[in-house]
């Protein structure tokens, strides 16, 4: 077993990640900038070091600040969590190279898969459904328009190193792709310092379907069911839920044996999410892996009873998998929602500042991880996201009414949240209905503005 974790990474999964390693006696440090002094995952590992000032680049993207810390206090290994350098190929090669072990697959793989077009590539090579469109990157508009004709508009443009909804742009026809080319090159630039891009079929109108998977070291291969994560805003994950209320079971099982079986060709180890889109037809197709933790993963602890940060330890320690597939159940439903500092009414704005009063909520088959308390000064630096609030019930239509009590009970005095939004979305009748797919919410915000605009009639 592991004898000292270096958490590289802030906020509610380095505490989330803290107290598995707590739990497990393990010893852990935190890594944190100046303007996360005061941060609980400071407090909670026991031994804490400063990397850098607020800027994340001079910080938690400060390779050599954090493996100098991780050498420094003798860690052994080094877990990434989500974000960050979480998927970042050389991190994970240094930390090989010099004989720390990097909590996630190898460098390789990371790598290989964090190429969206490779990673498509090499899906389609083994045998996993893709998505129609160009084979690896496209090299000029006539290229890209050829290759739009060929499979139909409307099409997307995206960036090959991209992620987090950043570098893609939806095009319905051939003057829009002349417009939009150049100007994704430019993002996918700007925003991972690489600028190729790939195109492929806009599917209209999908569910956001992923499976999570565990590999150990020895060839052993898990998933442990789906995550429907269709409820989203401009690409980014607003509320997630498991099982998928629109995947039946035939599809699950064939879903899942083609993660596993994607998972075993190319020699995947320790946790893994690969993510599809699922069409009207019920037909299913790669979009990419991630190849760390999921901001969602707690849903599937919850109705699998898994927890799924200490396989990761265990799996790097090189512990085998204790469970085949035909131990894994799933019990009820689950439901997570994600709590940002930001003003829904005022396009989202980020809202840092002091939090002056917390009440968080409890009660059977409620969780919440985050890092947040009363006095503590939500930084403008980072990502917006406060807390995520779990949901445990016997199914969909408990969970739902779990997780309204739950953010009726959340309380955060001092900055703006979204609460009152997601309450919106868990009242809405197609939601309730399982009446949606991933344009759903922007749906939703034009029928605001439009009822705005008529007085509201």
């Amino acid at each position: 077993m592991l004898n000292k974790i270096l958490i590289a990474n802030r906020g509610e999964i380095a505490v989330r990640i803290i107290r598995a390693c707590r739990e497990m006696g393990i010893k852990t440090v935190a890594v944190y900038s100046e303007a996360d002094k005061e941060a609980l995952h400071t407090k909670l590992a026991d031994e804490a070091i400063c990397i850098g000032p607020a800027q994340s680049s001079k910080s938690y993207l400060n390779v050599k600040a954090i493996i100098e810390a991780a050498c420094l206090t003798g860690c052994d290994s080094i877990h990434p969590g989500f974000g960050f350098l979480s998927e970042n190929s050389n991190f994970a090669k240094i930390c090989d190279e010099i004989g720390i072990k990097f909590i996630g697959p190898s460098y390789k793989l990371i790598e290989l898969l964090g190429n969206k077009s490779k990673a498509k590539e090499t899906m389609k090579s083994i045998g996993v459904p893709v998505i129609p469109g160009s084979d690896g990157v496209v090299t000029s508009k006539d290229e890209s328009k050829e290759i739009a004709y060929k499979i139909g508009y409307p099409v997307m443009l995206k960036a090959s190193a991209g992620g987090g909804g950043r570098g893609i742009r939806i095009v319905y026809n051939e003057d829009e792709l002349d417009k939009q080319y150049d100007i994704v090159k430019q993002e996918a630039l700007n925003s991972f310092g690489d600028s190729s891009i790939y195109i492929e079929k806009f599917i209209q109108n999908p569910r956001h379907v992923e499976i999570q998977i565990l590999a150990d070291e020895f060839g052993n291969v898990v998933h442990l069911g789906e995550r429907d994560c269709s409820i989203q805003r401009r690409n980014q994950k607003v509320l997630e839920e498991s099982p998928s209320a629109v995947i039946n079971e035939m599809l699950r099982r064939k879903m899942g044996e083609v993660a596993v079986k994607a998972v075993k060709e190319i020699g995947y180890t320790n946790a893994g999410t690969i993510e599809f889109l699922v069409d009207k037809n019920k037909e299913f197709y790669f979009m990419e892996m991630n190849t760390r933790i999921q901001v969602e993963h707690p849903v599937t602890e919850f109705v699998t009873g898994i927890d799924i940060v200490k396989e990761q330890i265990k799996i790097a320690s090189g512990m085998q998998l204790e469970y085949s597939q035909e131990n894994i159940k799933v019990n009820g439903h689950s439901m997570e929602v994600r709590v940002n500092a930001e003003n829904p009414s005022k396009n989202f704005m980020p809202c840092p500042g002091k939090i002056t009063g917390i009440n968080f909520p409890g009660g059977n088959g409620i969780r919440i991880d985050t890092a947040i308390y009363t006095g503590y000064t939500v930084p403008q630096n980072y990502d917006s996201m406060l807390a995520k609030v779990i949901v445990h019930g016997k199914d969909r239509n408990e969970s739902i009414a779990k997780m309204k009590s739950a953010l009726s009970e959340f309380v955060i005095e001092g900055i703006d949240t979204n609460i009152d939004f997601i309450l919106q979305i868990l009242d809405n009748k197609d939601f309730k209905n399982n009446d949606y797919d991933t344009g759903f919410l922007k749906r939703i915000f034009r029928m605001q503005i439009v009822l705005a605009n008529n007085g509201g009639n």
